[in-house]
C-alpha cells in the first residue's frame, strides 16, 4: 500500500436527508471496490494504491452526479509514499477505540 486518501463528498442539494442518501451511495461504491476503508462522521478514509485511489475518487464525483445532485464539492486529502509503508487505518486510530 502506498497510500491513502480521505474524501468527505457534499451534494448540493436542498434536503439533509437527499444528503444522506446520496452520500450514502457514495459509501456504498467505496465498500464495493474491497479496499480497506473507515466511514467517519465528516470523511471516509481508504487505503491502497495511489492510482487507484485516484480513479475511486474521481468516481465518487460521477456517482453523487448520478444520485440525483446537480453539482457537487468534494475535499480530498492524500497520503502517498512511491515506495510504499503509509500508516494504516488501524495504526492510525486503533488506540482511540479501545
Amino acid at each position: 500500500m502506498n497510500a491513502s486518501v480521505a474524501i468527505q463528498v457534499l451534494p448540493k442539494v436542498e434536503t439533509d436527508e437527499l444528503v444522506c442518501k446520496i452520500v450514502d451511495e457514495v459509501i456504498a461504491f467505496i465498500k464495493s471496490t474491497g479496499l480497506s476503508y473507515y466511514v467517519g462522521p465528516f470523511e471516509t478514509t481508504i487505503e491502497g494504491e495511489f492510482e487507484e485511489l485516484m480513479d475511486i475518487v474521481k468516481e465518487c464525483q460521477y456517482i453523487a452526479i448520478k444520485s440525483g445532485c446537480p453539482s457537487v464539492m468534494s475535499y480530498i486529502k492524500i497520503c502517498f509514499k512511491p515506495e510504499g509503508g503509509v500508516l494504516t487505518i488501524d495504526q492510525k486510530v486503533t488506540k482511540h477505540h479501545k
